[in-house]
């Protein structure tokens, strides 16, 4: 069944990492964070609100419509200042008008029924000339093949019927830029990352990684002996020692 973002059990699966050097290369190349106020939508665990402070932000804002998300991410990021988090939905965050001068949504328009109205608010959340970032998958992302860098595709190749879950939401890109223009955006253009998710010491790691459902919200799909067959299947296929695994996103950069 779908993975409950509501519920304690699943609160700190999303503070389980940091954002790798390769985002922060990436989110240069499209804007310049230094001293601009962030609102963060679709926060989860906050990992993302640190990584925007490690890039110079002024501020950052994290919202997300879990309660239990937003209790983990204020835990995870307690140590951090100029950084806030309250409850609120895509399109109605509860921010401020013109507030923001970056608005940030990753992994979160997959979820979403209605994208625009993600985007709209975000334009309203904007000050003139801020620029919206939208982060997700495409299915062609997610569609490559498996490998020990790309875990992911091992998912659809013990189980397509995953990949029929897959393709059922996520976005094309001629979706989002549509619904980004429905919103008012003009000046839109699209990069990829090749972003690592995590370093593993060994097959071990990666196994307990997968039966904790760390951060994957697909893996909340299968039932419990389905994920250990899941485990089983891709431990066996894996080198010994080092594991380097990579999420391949698209990046879609609005300017309001």
């Amino acid at each position: 069944m779908p993975i409950d973002f509501h519920s304690e059990a699943n609160r700190l699966t999303y503070t389980q990492r940091r954002a790798g050097a390769d985002w922060a290369a990436a989110i240069r190349s499209a804007v310049a964070p230094e001293r601009r106020r962030v609102a963060d939508i679709g926060c989860g665990g906050g990992v993302y609100c640190a990584a925007w402070l490690e890039l110079g932000a002024a501020s950052v804002a994290g919202v997300d419509f879990s309660a239990a998300m937003i209790s983990a991410a204020r835990e995870h990021c307690a140590d951090l200042g100029n950084l806030t988090f309250s409850q609120g939905s895509a399109d109605r965050t509860g921010l401020p008008d013109t507030s923001a001068d970056i608005v940030f949504e990753r992994a979160l328009v997959h979820h979403l029924d209605d994208p625009a109205a993600a985007f709209r608010e975000a334009r309203r959340v904007l000050a003139p000339g801020g620029t919206l970032i939208v982060q997700d998958r495409t299915v062609e992302d997610v569609r490559r093949p498996g490998s020990a860098s790309h875990l992911r595709g091992w998912f659809f190749e013990r189980f397509p019927g995953l990949l029929d879950v897959e393709a059922a939401r996520r976005p094309s890109a001629s979706r989002i830029e549509a619904a980004l223009r429905a919103a008012g955006f003009g000046s839109i253009h699209s990069l990829q990352l090749a972003e690592v998710r995590r370093e593993y010491t060994g097959p071990d790691e990666v196994r307990a990684d997968l039966l904790a459902r760390t951060g994957r919200s697909i893996l909340h799909e299968l039932t419990d002996p389905q994920l250990a067959d899941l485990a089983d299947y891709i431990t066996a296929r894996l080198p010994q020692g080092p594991i380097r695994e990579q999420d391949h996103w698209t990046i879609w950069v609005a300017d309001s």
